[in-house]
């Protein structure tokens, strides 16, 4: 009888108590920062010790951004505001954990950290795991996608598998807005009261009508609907090309839009993203 087979399992090595006293450290001192404000803000020596150092069991988001008024980076402080409501959507949800930190890194305030990652503009996401280096896709494609509040969370739930639900402060424009129009338009009838044929004037109605249609059919309601990208990369050889031009079908749909998410810093025209380039020491 053949003598019986057995199969031996290696048994992974422990952390070094040291190491384990390290990383709690590290994790308490990011919870503890964290709970100050949703996005932590970091020097060249904090990075190195929090983002960059192992041992790290966390991911780490990082805005690598421009915001002192000399650098008048006016996309810089609209993406801030966006990352600001994606972090505190993350900082105020039941499902915040110590698995993701947001972190911003000035290039004021950590040039060295620029440096060191060859970086020479803003504003860039990155994302650093818990393990091994930060990957191509680690790296949020500003240019194609824009950097809306949910656009970064859908990179981030693909990077870390953290689904982070956006939640919007209550804006009352529209309400106010809304508000006057309809006192605007009561008032206009209670001055007209004794004299209210204009209401039945068929001309005015068909003119009202026109302009739904057109605003239904118009680019602006397209894109609503459909939410095509701004801008296309080229997967060989990662040139992107601007979709929104003065010029073609595409163009003119993508006209209207466009005023709102390439006003800032349109490069050319285009409803692509510019970002503030540096000269890195």
């Amino acid at each position: 009888m053949a003598p019986a087979s057995f199969v031996s399992f290696r048994s992974p090595t422990p952390c070094p108590p040291g190491l384990q006293n390290m990383l709690a450290e590290k994790v308490e001192q990011m919870m503890e920062w964290s709970s100050r404000r949703s996005v932590i803000r970091m020097n060249g020596d904090k990075f190195r010790r929090f983002v960059k150092a192992p041992p790290r069991n966390y991911s780490v988001v990082v805005m690598f951004t421009a915001l002192q008024p000399q650098r008048q980076c006016s996309v810089c402080r609209q993406a801030n505001e966006e990352y600001q409501v994606l972090a505190n959507s993350w900082r105020y949800s039941s499902a915040f954990s110590n698995k993701l930190f947001f972190t911003v890194v000035d290039y004021d305030e950590g040039a060295d950290v620029f440096q060191q990652l060859n970086m020479n503009s803003a504003p860039t996401f990155m994302h650093f795991p818990p393990k091994g280096k930060p990957r191509r896709a680690d790296t949020f494609d500003l240019q194609r996608i824009g950097f809306a509040s949910e656009q970064l969370a859908k990179w981030i739930a693909d990077r870390t598998d953290v689904q982070i639900r956006v939640f919007r402060p209550p804006n009352y424009s529209g309400t106010i807005a809304l508000a006057l129009l309809v006192s605007l338009v009561g008032g206009l009838l209670y001055l007209r009261r004794n004299n209210l044929e204009f209401i039945y004037n068929k001309t005015g109605w068909a003119m009202a009508a026109l302009c739904v249609v057109f605003a239904m059919t118009s680019g602006q309601m397209w894109n609503h609907i459909r939410g095509p990208p701004y801008a296309h990369k080229n997967p060989q050889n990662g040139q992107v090309t601007r979709l929104w031009t003065s010029y073609g079908p595409w163009g003119n749909l993508c006209h209207v839009p466009g005023w709102r998410w390439a006003a800032p810093h349109p490069v050319g025209g285009g409803g692509v993203w510019s970002q503030q380039h540096f000269r890195v020491p």
